[in-house]
């Protein structure tokens, strides 16, 4: 456990990340890596430290299992999928162009756990200066179907009754089940009262020169 918790510290130095950021992105509370420590210095074998958890704690550094319990193997990042490509603007945007988990893989970015986590890459410059062309937003979606109240006010990748996907900033329409697509650049035209099939909240913009496609 001292060794995990050695390479888990490495790791996480590279990353400049807290350990109570890990802890919370991992699914832990803020102190669980901490709680591992005081355990293994008070002389528990395991520090109250499972399969499950070890394998989000991989997950989010970006390394794999192997490498983390055992030092074996490469510090291998996983990947994620790129669902297909959205706009914001009056061009048609392409949306779900590959067969799921079939498109181009991107590698992980750092503390992000790539467990349920799909990307898209914007297509056109209609959302300038806030996102440019080539670059990747990362979302998960929570119900297949439908708009959770909580991604209300934030900024979404949607679909919308017509299949085609959009990144907008999703508000509550005049009526309900009707929604406001607000435009992240000014000069683009806000869509009114759209009905929408679903609505993920944008969890991460992956600039373009920083993705490494595999």
């Amino acid at each position: 456990m001292g060794q995990i918790l050695a390479r888990i510290t490495a790791r996480r130095q590279e990353l400049n990340l807290s350990e109570q950021a890990l802890a919370v992105q991992a699914g832990m509370s803020k102190d669980g890596i901490r709680n591992w420590r005081r355990r293994h210095e008070a002389g528990e074998e395991n520090a109250g430290a499972n399969v499950s958890s070890i394998s989000k704690v991989a997950a989010t550094l970006g390394v794999s299992e192997l490498w983390l319990l055992h030092g074996i193997g490469e510090d291998v990042h996983p990947t994620i999928a790129i669902a297909g490509k959205v706009g914001a603007g009056a061009q048609v945007p392409v949306f779900d162009v590959y067969p799921k988990g079939a498109g181009p893989q991107v590698e992980c970015p750092p503390g992000l756990s790539p467990h349920g986590v799909v990307a898209v890459q914007i297509e056109g410059d209609s959302m300038e200066p806030v996102f440019s062309a080539g670059d990747l937003l990362f979302y998960t979606r929570h119900t297949h179907e439908g708009v959770p109240a909580d991604v209300v006010g934030h900024r979404c990748v949607v679909e919308d009754e017509d299949g085609m996907g959009w990144v907008k900033q999703v508000k509550a329409g005049d009526e309900p089940g009707l929604f406001h697509l607000i435009s992240l650049n000014p000069g683009a035209n806000t869509m009114w009262n759209k009905r929408l099939r679903w609505a993920a909240r944008v969890r991460l913009h992956w600039p373009a020169e920083l993705a490494r496609k595999v």
